[in-house]
């Protein structure tokens, strides 16, 4: 073999499973056919539980540094404010949610700081798969002039991909032609650059401009028809502020956005896997999409190092996507793309149980929460099966962050019908701190 996993695509999806992959030694190699990362914003925010999933990454430092929280909406007619309010108010860190609401961070930058924890040069851009086949041992792959060996292939490339398509698998869904959306980064005067801007003057009359932290730039989202241009940006941004005042300058990417609501019927092939946009796509309301993609990866990631539990990708993965699209879609027809979001939208309260219960259960998100030995995130932070000792029994929790199982029997039943896990096992004790 060449390698044990070639991902294709370098977008969040791929860059989270390539940083999981580099911390456990798994030799792999990330192509994307760009030639160069992605220049736009895209999705722009970042939800709890993938900050949850940074943290553990190790990236989670410059993600909150170049990021911002709470950041207002301001709603207008005209000049007239018309309403201002903060769609996470009264939703602050706990001990047991250190991040508590969505955090505004453009796309590209997300893909920077994941890109720079890896070695310089590991992305190899400008270098696009053509062709694959696949055989009980492997696939062989093509992929820009080469041919690559690997033990599997992971398909991160996009709503478009060529991987999914390839398969043969389907994209079960419906486009929405008549919900379009033009997008881009665009360089603005005249708009205070502490809240998020929006003008709603009927559905054809859309606006929003929101500040990109860490950036000059605004995000550019309107209703509306015809091919992107900085002329076309500025002409909708005069006529639905009615502010001569409000000066839109130029732009760094823009794109016409449709409505597609599709998901896959099978995330594995043998030994290729589809995550991210490759396996879904759906309304963006909501700032999910980004999100789900990071939260596949990490899923997939410990799998495919220990080469256990893969079956398990397609069955906890599957069901959260068909959450996803009809959740975004409810949002998206509800009129109020602003409205204050609850732990699913946040996606705390995503779930792999199998069986119902009151309190903490197998498949739950594990907590955050402070001991004597430190923070629970930080006793969990790495690539291992970990049991945290309480004085009240023990908790075995998987590598990203969901209880596998609770109590010592139970442990113990886990280990045996799974016992490549447990090469991969440390324990802590985790007694609250005083």
């Amino acid at each position: 073999m060449d390698t044990q996993v070639l991902i294709i695509g370098a977008g969040p999806t791929g860059l989270t499973l390539a940083l999981d992959l580099a911390r456990r030694a798994v030799p792999f190699r990330i192509v994307d056919a760009s030639p160069a990362p992605f220049a736009g914003s895209r999705g722009k925010g970042l939800q709890p539980r993938s900050m949850e999933v940074f943290h553990d990454l190790g990236v989670i430092e410059p993600v909150l540094a170049s990021g911002r929280f709470h950041m207002r909406m301001r709603a207008y007619n005209g000049r007239e404010v018309v309403r201002e309010w903060d769609v996470h108010e009264d939703r602050h860190p706990t001990a047991d949610r250190p991040y508590a609401s969505t955090m505004l961070i453009p796309q590209f930058r997300v893909e920077q700081i994941l890109r720079e924890a890896l070695p310089a040069g590991t992305v190899e851009y400008g270098t696009p798969l053509t062709s694959f086949s696949q055989d009980d041992d492997g696939v062989t792959a093509v992929v820009g002039a080469e041919t690559v060996r690997a033990k599997y292939l992971v398909g991160c490339d996009g709503g478009k991909s060529f991987v999914r398509k390839h398969l043969g698998v389907q994209f079960v869904g419906e486009t929405w032609e008549d919900q379009r959306m033009l997008v881009g980064d665009v360089r603005l005067s005249g708009l205070d650059r502490e809240y998020w801007h929006c003008w709603a003057g009927g559905v054809d009359q859309w606006l929003a401009l929101c500040p990109l932290p860490g950036t000059d730039l605004f995000q550019f989202q309107a209703t509306g028809l015809g091919e992107p241009s900085v002329e076309l940006y500025r002409q909708i941004v005069r006529e639905r502020t009615g502010l001569d005042d409000v000066v839109l300058h130029d732009a760094t990417w823009m794109s016409l956005y449709r409505t597609n609501i599709r998901m896959v019927d099978r995330f594995r092939v043998g030994r290729v896997f589809l995550a991210g946009d490759a396996a879904h796509v759906h309304s963006p309301a909501g700032a999910q999409g980004m999100n789900t993609g990071i939260q596949d990866a990490y899923n997939l990631g410990w799998k495919l190092a220990m080469e256990t539990l893969l079956d398990t990708y397609e069955s906890e993965r599957k069901p959260v996507a068909e959450w996803l699209l009809g959740m975004t879609t409810k949002i998206m027809t509800s009129g109020d793309m602003f409205s204050k979001r609850d732990d699913e939208t946040l996606q705390l309260s995503l779930s792999y149980r199998t069986s119902d219960g009151e309190g903490l259960q197998p498949g739950d998100r594990m907590p955050d929460g402070i001991t004597e030995q430190g923070r629970i995130f930080d006793l969990l932070r790495g690539p291992d099966f970990v049991t945290l000792d309480f004085p009240d029994g023990p908790v075995l929790v998987r590598p990203d962050g969901y209880v596998a199982a609770i109590g010592r029997s139970a442990i113990d039943a886990y280990f045996g019908a799974n016992p490549v896990t447990q090469l991969h096992h440390r324990r802590v004790a985790a007694r609250a701190a005083a």
